[in-house]
């Protein structure tokens, strides 16, 4: 079984597109979506729920009216400001420090397991998918997708699946770090701007630093030619197999638009064409490595 990761240096390159397509193409796989701060692969492949759980993280001030002495030290004390002058926690606010709850002299106020979110495991056309919903200003997102992983292992385990295909949040930061720890391979999908030549080198890095097989793909290639050369000819020296580009294509738009994935909505454009080209490339890497 090998775990490719999908991530991108920078948002709006076109990874969860691509995730999507080769979701289409990958035999035998289990799907992730670990972008659970801005989860959007269901967008594509509909997912039919037959499982859901609570994502439980940290915990939560709550105060026993009946209890309190309105003596006031949990709102004067907390930093936050999550308390109000009415004894009402703002859950949003409450960072679950437990300040609160220590100096209460009635011991009116409890800390609370705090519900962060939700995750799923559903049913798509093309295999089984672990996916969350992370609750609004929740934290904690890199360990939801060390959970969501790890199901997605015991479910590729179970059904004797192949590959783990995850599409990986964009950036450096700990939601990817809990990604690509441990991960076969990264495909890391770029665009030919500044900003994303800038940030392919930093997520490069960070997949080097975990000794993880690095894969790049051009997104968008034809909007920016030389920018596109530039990425090519800057890969070896990053560490990284430059594994194929796509051009600019409207005919992703529109797939996007009627919720399917551009090698089903189109299964012979170039866009489709070319990321087969491209999975065939990665599979042999995978087979040899």
């Amino acid at each position: 079984m090998r775990e490719l990761v999908i991530i991108s240096g920078k948002g709006g390159t076109g990874k969860t597109s691509v995730t999507g397509a080769l979701a289409s193409i990958v035999p035998n796989s289990v799907l992730v979506d670990c972008d659970v701060d801005a989860a959007d692969l269901h967008l594509l492949l509909s997912p039919e729920v037959i499982d859901e759980n609570d994502y439980i993280e940290g915990q939560v001030a709550s105060i026993d009216i009946e209890r309190c002495r309105r003596c006031m030290k949990c709102v004067e004390h907390c930093r936050f400001d999550a308390i109000d002058e009415d004894l009402v926690v703002n859950e949003i606010s409450c960072e679950g420090c437990g300040l609160c709850s220590r100096i209460c002299p009635a011991g009116a106020i409890q800390m609370l397991p705090r519900n962060s979110g939700r995750w799923y495991i559903s049913n798509t056309r093309y295999g089984k998918m672990v996916h969350a919903r992370l609750g609004t200003g929740e934290g904690n997102s890199g360990k939801l997708v060390s959970e969501l992983r790890g199901c997605a292992k015991k479910i590729a385990e179970a059904d004797g699946a192949d590959y783990i295909l995850v599409d990986g949040p964009p950036g450096i930061g700990c939601p990817v770090i809990s990604s690509v720890t441990g991960a076969d391979a990264v495909l890391i999908v770029t665009e030919p701007t500044m900003s994303g030549l800038h940030d392919l080198k930093r997520v490069c890095e960070l997949a080097r630093h975990f000794e993880i097989s690095q894969f790049v793909c051009v997104n968008k290639a034809d909007i920016n030619r030389e920018l596109t050369e530039e990425i090519k000819s800057n890969c070896q020296e990053l560490g990284a197999l430059f594994i194929g580009e796509i051009g600019y294509d409207i005919e992703v738009t529109r797939a996007q638009t009627a919720a399917m994935v551009i090698t089903e909505y189109s299964e012979l454009s170039n866009t489709s064409v070319l990321i087969k080209e491209m999975w065939e490339r990665i599979s042999n890497e995978l087979k040899n490595n």
